[in-house]
C-alpha cells in the first residue's frame, strides 16, 4: 500500500472512530436520562456546563421534544446510538489496520446508508447532514476505485 493511500484510509478511520465515539456518548447520555424525572431539566444543566445558551432556539426546540419521552425512548435511542457506534468502531479500527474487509464493509454499511441520508436530508435540510452526505459519498467512491485498482493488480 501507498503511503499516500495509507494516509487517506487512516484519515477515513479517524472519521468513523469519531463518530463511533460521539455515538458512544450519545448512548451513554440516553440511558442516563431513563432515570430522570425530568430530562428537559438534566439536559439544560449539563448544557450550561459546556456553555450552551439555555435560551438558544435549537436547545429550547430539543428541550421541546424531549420533554415529554417516555423512558422506553431513550432506552431505544440509547441502544441504537450503541449498534450504530459498534458499526463505526469495526470500520475504524479495521480501516485503521488497513484490512481489505474493513475496505468492503465500510463500502457496503456506509453506501447502504446514503439513501437514507438523503430521505433525512429530504425531511430536515442541515448544513451539516449535507456535508456529512458529501463525505460518505466520497468515502463510499474513494473504497470502491481503490478496490477495483487492487482487485486488477
Amino acid at each position: 500500500m501507498k503511503r499516500q493511500d495509507s494516509g487517506l484510509l487512516r484519515l477515513i478511520a479517524v472519521f468513523k472512530l469519531v463518530k463511533a465515539l460521539t455515538l458512544i456518548v450519545v448512548g451513554i447520555g440516553a440511558l442516563r436520562l431513563i432515570h430522570t424525572n425530568n430530562a428537559a431539566d438534566t439536559i439544560t444543566r449539563f448544557a450550561g456546563k459546556f456553555s450552551f445558551n439555555p435560551g438558544a432556539r435549537y436547545l429550547d426546540h430539543f428541550l421541546a421534544k424531549i420533554a415529554n419521552l417516555p423512558p422506553r425512548d431513550f432506552r431505544d435511542l440509547g441502544i441504537g446510538s450503541f449498534v450504530y457506534a459498534a458499526l463505526f468502531l469495526t470500520e475504524g479500527v479495521g480501516l485503521w489496520l488497513a484490512k481489505r474487509w474493513a475496505e468492503w464493509f465500510t463500502a457496503i454499511i456506509t453506501g447502504s446508508l446514503i439513501p437514507l441520508e438523503i430521505f433525512e436530508i429530504h425531511r430536515h435540510p442541515t448544513v451539516a447532514k449535507v456535508i456529512v452526505l458529501l463525505l460518505n459519498i466520497a468515502i463510499v467512491a474513494y473504497l470502491i476505485v481503490r478496490i477495483r485498482r487492487d482487485s486488477r493488480a
